[in-house]
Formats: structure tokens, sequence, C-alpha cells
């Protein structure tokens, strides 16, 4: 396991920010990740994992105590039956199940980031989710001091949210299982209203698996979605924000500062979230609260291509970055009284 003190974290992160690590480990097997968590428990030293790093801002003091990286490596097809390693690059394992003509995952494609991390977040796109594909999660249990198996049913999933995200403490991925589907090579019936108008079909129709993923990749990269070194826009952890849940009376009041500020005419993208509430999107809200695409004259700014992308123009500093996102934050709440939640996970610092 390779071992490095006062180690740059920045270049592990997707924003390429954020001061150093105590100690950096990067672990290669199962049997690793789990050593180094049980070593960091044992004598108290706080701990940082770390995936691909896309979802992930570091303060600029950086990290005082191990970061674990961790590069497994393992997948495996049997059938229908998915099993990845938690260091396998997703977007490289969403191209074999489509080569292998499986549907299931084929509208996640260009997603950066682990396999490790598509449970934690209930990684979703284009109409697709992983809570709908999983079957297990392994990880190992720090409570327990046990390596467990968790079905589906047991990692408690929602909109970018799951049970390993409610409990950061506790549990560490090793390794998830998937259910795939064997359509001839089609996709799943495609979700996705943009999807399907790209493809020149109707929602709910399926097409070649990797037609969509293509098109998908092809959309991503239409709005600095898909990692590229040279692109500043793709300098970021993706989307910034979460899409705003609200119940009903929230809701009534976001409607009615809609109208005051733009108008009667004016609707606001709305969809049922279940118990009553409705899902607004976090980019309209930006967007329309004057945040437009490409905002900002520092080294951090929203993305040219997609407002809700926060991004490095290569000089930003993380506290750079904060102050863009609070900004945001703040004036969006001031325009139509809803608080943005920042989706990245934040380490050492908070907006």
């Amino acid at each position: 396991m390779q071992e490095l003190h006062d180690a740059p974290l920045a270049p592990l992160t997707t924003f390429r920010l954020g001061g150093p690590a105590t100690r950096l480990l990067t672990a290669t097997t199962d049997a690793e990740v789990v050593a180094a968590v049980r070593e960091a428990d044992a004598s108290g030293t706080p701990l940082l994992v770390i995936g691909g790093g896309s979802n992930l801002v570091i303060g600029d003091k950086g990290f005082d105590g191990t970061a674990l990286r961790i590069a497994t490596k393992g997948f495996t097809l049997s059938g229908t039956s998915l099993e990845l390693a938690a260091g396998e690059v997703w977007t490289d394992a969403v191209a074999r199940t489509v080569e292998a003509g499986l549907a299931g995952i084929e509208c996640l494609a260009g997603i950066p980031g682990s396999a490790g991390a598509t449970p934690i977040q209930n990684v979703g796109a284009y109409g697709q989710e992983v809570s709908s594909t999983i079957t297990e999660v392994v990880a190992y249990d720090r409570h327990t001091r046990e390596t467990v198996t968790l079905p589906n049913a047991e990692c408690s999933f929602s909109y970018r949210h799951s049970r390993f995200k409610a409990e950061p403490d506790r549990f560490v991925v090793l390794r998830v299982r998937f259910a795939l589907e064997e359509a001839g090579g089609l996709s799943a019936p495609l979700a996705y209203p943009e999807t399907a108008r790209a493809m020149g079909v109707e929602q709910g129709e399926r097409v070649a698996a990797s037609a969509a993923r293509e098109t998908v990749l092809k959309l991503r990269a239409g709005k600095g979605m898909v990692l590229a070194p040279d692109d500043h826009d793709t300098w970021s952890a993706g989307s910034f924000f979460t899409n705003p849940i609200l119940d009903e009376a929230a809701f009534q009041d976001f409607l009615a500062r809609v109208h005051e500020r733009l108008g009667p005419d004016v609707t606001p993208p709305a969809f049922p979230a279940g118990d009553g509430r409705t899902k607004t999107s976090a980019a309209w809200l930006i967007d329309r609260a004057g945040f437009t695409k490409g905002y900002g004259s520092g080294p951090a700014r929203i993305s040219t291509k997609h407002t809700l992308a926060l991004t490095n123009r290569g000089e930003a500093t993380t506290e750079d970055l904060l102050a863009l996102a609070r900004e945001v934050v703040a004036g969006v709440h001031a325009a139509f009284g809803v608080t943005l939640v920042n989706e990245p996970v934040t380490v050492g610092v908070s907006l």
C-alpha cells in the first residue's frame, strides 16, 4: 500500500482544489482498505476516504489526518449480474455493460468518479438512478468492525441520498452489485424527455443501448459535464446544488415569489416528488435569480455551459469557490425563498 506524507490532495479531485493531507494511503485491494480504516480508527486518526474525487470540496488548509484513496479494481459480469470494486472508474464500467448488450445504467454514462461512490450519492442522471439496479452493497462497518453486505432495501435510497450518506462515518464501500437487463442490445425505456427528444423518439421508448449512451455523452459534454483537462468548465463537481424538494406550503410560497418577480405567466419547472412534495430545478432558480452562464469575475465562476456547475478557472482557491457558492445561495434565497443545498461533500469547510 503506497504511503505519502504531506501529500497534495488537489490533483485527486475534479475541482483541483484543496490543501495537503498529513498522510495519504493508496489501497489497491479490499484487504488494504479495511486494514487502513481499522488502523485509523484504532489510533483515533481522522480519516478521509477518496474515490474519484468528483464530489469533493477540500479546504485550502487540507486534511489533518489520513486520506485513504481507494484504487481497487474488479469488474465481474455473470449473465445480467454485475459486481464492481469500489475503485473501478464508473464511466468505463458503464461502457463495458453497454458493450455486453445490457441495459439499466447506459444513461449514467460520462459521470465522473468511482463505482464505490455511486450508492452513497444514489447517483442519477437522464432518468436513471443507480438505486434502481443496485442489489447489494458490500461495505466495511466501522461500528461493528466487520465487512457487511447490505441489500438494496437496507440502503435507504432516495433522491441523491442513502444510508451511506446519512451515516458518513460508519460505512466504507468495498463493492457494489447490480442486476441489469438483457434487452437484446436495447436500452431501458427512456425516462428523460431531453434524451428522448435528442434521439427523435417518444419518452418511454427503447433505443439501442449504445446509441443512448452516446447521446447522453454528447448531452453531458455540451454542458461541460464530461471531464476534459483543457476545458475549465469541467474543473468542477458537476451539479453543485441538488434540485430543491418543497412541501406544499413552501411550493405555494415559491410560486407566489416567481409570479411577483417574473410575472404571472411564468411557470417554474415542477415535478411530483411524493408525499405531496414538489421538486423544482436548481439550475432554473440560479439562472432566474441572475446568475447566468459564465457569471463571476474571479478565478471561480459559473460554468459557461451550465448554470448548475461552479468551476475553477485555473487559479482558484477553495475559498474563492465557496464565496461564489454562498453568493448564489444568498441570491436564490432572496429572490425565491428557496435555500439551495450543496451536493458535493465538504472537508474542513462549509457553506
